[in-house]
């Protein structure tokens, strides 16, 4: 085969034959999702006074004394992105949505307060929350952020994988390339103790179960897991059934505009913490 006769197959072909595995992993997991997604969505209560909430769970003081760090990091890594020729925001990944304020806002909170040494997500997209993680873990001075992120066969979202990150605090940050199936227990493993995850990849029912029936065990007692787009599967309200001794926040985020795929144009996110 010459150099160049790769271009002619499609995409996807090529890459299923480079990727067997992570290609069959993909089938799959769309057919759980179209499956899935077929079915009424959970109607959530939300917690609108969540955020205080958790910060007297931390221990932390209230109003936030870290509040003011976010927005000023919100505000430059935005600018960053757009200037960088991307959009930001709902969609702005091909169709994916980049975190919303509340729900980095939550995450940040949560390392900077806990100051969490070992940090597991899944799902990476543009990078924002992966950057935001990385600012607090260098503003704590320690710690180390292990993201993981099925690769794509369109090289156009491969290259914007991360993108928001910009090499800052490279020595913290591990991305490993591969579906949180293949690669999450392994992980686990290795680290043996995790002190904050996050899920933020594949939102179905099947996946969230998944993640977080592999990374509970590695959690210390009163660590916390944050499950971003709750609305879109019953994931978080079977956790919330199975676990009765956790404590659960349903968290409204207000994305920087709105989302029309959402019933309220808004979106819904959830932190649980362990006994």
């Amino acid at each position: 085969m010459n150099s160049g006769d790769h271009l002619k197959i499609p995409r996807r072909l090529f890459y299923a034959a480079r990727n067997p595995l992570e290609a069959w992993d993909k089938f799959r997991d769309q057919l759980y999702m179209r499956r899935e997604y077929s079915q009424p969505p959970c109607r959530y209560q939300c917690d609108s006074d969540w955020e205080r909430q958790l910060h007297e769970r931390m221990g932390a003081p209230w109003p936030c004394d870290v509040a003011d760090e976010f927005h000023e990091l919100w505000s430059k890594i935005a600018t960053f992105i757009v200037a960088k020729g991307y959009r930001f925001g709902p969609e702005s990944y091909f169709g994916w949505n980049d975190g919303d304020p509340e729900f980095v806002r939550a995450i940040w909170c949560l390392v900077r307060h806990q100051r969490a040494t070992t940090v597991v997500e899944t799902g990476v997209g543009h990078g924002v929350t992966t950057r935001f993680i990385l600012e607090a873990l260098q503003r704590n001075g320690e710690g180390r952020l292990y993201s993981i992120d099925r690769p794509s066969a369109d090289t156009r979202m491969a290259a914007q994988i991360g993108v928001a990150v910009d090499g800052i605090a490279s020595e913290r940050w591990r991305l490993l390339a591969g579906s949180s199936s293949r690669v999450l227990p392994g992980l686990v493993a290795r680290l043996g103790r995790i002190d904050l995850f996050i899920h933020d990849s594949l939102h179905t029912n099947r996946n969230v179960a998944f993640e977080v029936g592999c990374v509970r065990p590695a959690l210390p007692p009163g660590g916390f897991m944050v499950i971003d787009d709750i609305d879109t599967n019953w994931g978080f309200n079977s956790l919330m059934a199975q676990h009765p001794d956790d404590r659960f926040w349903v968290c409204q985020a207000e994305p920087v505009r709105p989302d029309l795929r959402r019933f309220n144009h808004k979106g819904l996110f959830g932190i649980l913490q362990c006994p």
